[in-house]
């Protein structure tokens, strides 16, 4: 009798724990080696459809989340731009990772809340150049490298032109900010902590 009620405490003390551990598809195995940091990259590079006298842009989009949710921490790093430009662009992040028709299959922005522009997971801003490039760091709040929302494997775009921030009178504007041509982009892939280390977070 006494086993009985022995094996039955072990059953619920193992159903318990199973309750409160986290699960295995939650913790990605790089978290062990970059000491419970995700790192992403996203290699830039323009539309091979691009018409001529569009800039053509190089560069990384990097990312970095300390798990399970800490703010992902981002850096733009694009060169290609005339040196005299004075034009904000937008970034996004799109929905698809699919660049196989230029940046068009990469489809919308990322939205799985279904809110109006600027409030999607992947609307990164307005990015003004400096000389030819652009460098900027930042925080995103409602992005993130874990789980079933996570940015990996979709699209960043660079635009045309700089984005409305949903202010516009139309439809577009809470869709899109209406920024413009697709010019530039990526898909975001898991990375080691290398490229990150060597650009500098500091």
């Amino acid at each position: 009798r006494n086993g009985n009620v022995c094996s039955i405490l072990l059953l619920l003390l193992s159903f318990i724990r199973c309750l409160f551990e986290e699960p295995v598809m939650e913790a990605p195995m790089e978290l062990e080696l970059f000491n419970r940091f995700m790192y992403g990259t996203c290699e830039v590079n323009p539309d091979p459809l691009l018409p001529a006298g569009l800039p053509q842009l190089y560069g990384q989009v990097l990312f970095r989340q300390f798990y399970p949710s800490g703010a992902v921490q981002v850096i733009v790093n694009l060169r290609g731009l005339p040196t005299n430009d004075k034009q904000e662009r937008a970034i996004h992040i799109h929905q698809y990772g699919d660049l196989s028709e230029g940046f068009v299959t990469a489809g919308p922005h990322y939205n799985p809340l279904g809110v109006d522009h600027p409030s999607h997971p992947g609307d990164l801003g307005n990015f003004f150049p400096s000389n030819g490039t652009v460098r900027r760091r930042l925080n995103v709040q409602a992005a993130t490298l874990f789980g079933g929302p996570s940015i990996l494997g979709r699209a960043v775009v660079i635009h045309e032109k700089e984005d409305d921030l949903g202010l516009g009178s139309d439809e577009e504007s809470k869709r899109s900010g209406n920024a413009g041509r697709r010019i530039a982009g990526c898909v975001i892939g898991i990375s080691s902590e290398t490229l990150l280390i060597r650009i500098g977070w500091e």
